[in-house]
């Protein structure tokens, strides 16, 4: 049997020295590209992605667009500007590609509000939590991506799961790289 015993006047409580806080939507940290930076970073980052690759051939596995996609989506926390921007960035890219467009755009677009989206949740300063990110991101924006050239386009496309994870990897160490530099561009709002 369960009795419930008196509070005991002798007994002591300690105070708790552990600020429990809350951060509001209101008290997220929000942040602003300039203009120039704003145009300059996305094309800068689809012409390297365009060039690079054919001189160096294992530069394949890197997709710098999904990066500064990923960045800037993250630092403006706002998910309608994650998904123009993404869309933005992916319709940019395919334009550059022999394939239909709209693969990266709908991909980067997918990607982008769920990188704005989840901005507005967690801490996304953080290198630990930027890294787990770009390999969840990349894992997403591929899944994305074959989904749409294998079913909706009926094109001939392969996936690998060790090599989309290698790949997620690689792209999420040059990811900390590329998000110092727009660290160091992004302004408070």
């Amino acid at each position: 049997m369960l009795r419930l015993l008196p509070p005991n006047p002798s007994r002591r409580t300690l105070p708790n020295n552990v600020a429990i806080t809350y951060t509001s939507g209101e008290q997220v940290e929000v942040y602003r590209f300039s203009l120039p930076a704003t145009i300059l970073i996305p094309l800068i980052a689809i012409f390297l992605q365009a060039w690079l690759p054919r001189h160096f051939p294992f530069f394949t596995i890197f997709d710098l667009p999904l990066l500064v996609t990923i960045g800037f989506s993250t630092a403006r926390r706002n998910p309608l500007a994650g998904l123009v921007t993404g869309g933005l960035i992916g319709i940019a890219q395919d334009a550059l590609t022999q394939q239909p467009i709209g693969l990266y755009g709908i991909s980067k677009t997918v990607v982008g509000f769920c990188a704005s989206s989840l901005g507005i949740k967690i801490d996304v300063e953080n290198a630990g939590a930027r890294f787990l990110l770009t390999i969840l991101f990349y894992v997403v924006h591929e899944i994305v991506y074959f989904f749409i050239a294998r079913v909706l386009v009926s094109m001939q496309v392969s996936w690998s799961w060790p090599h989309e994870i290698f790949s997620g990897v690689a792209n999420a160490v040059l990811g900390i790289v590329v998000y110092a530099f727009l660290d160091r561009v992004k302004q408070r709002t």
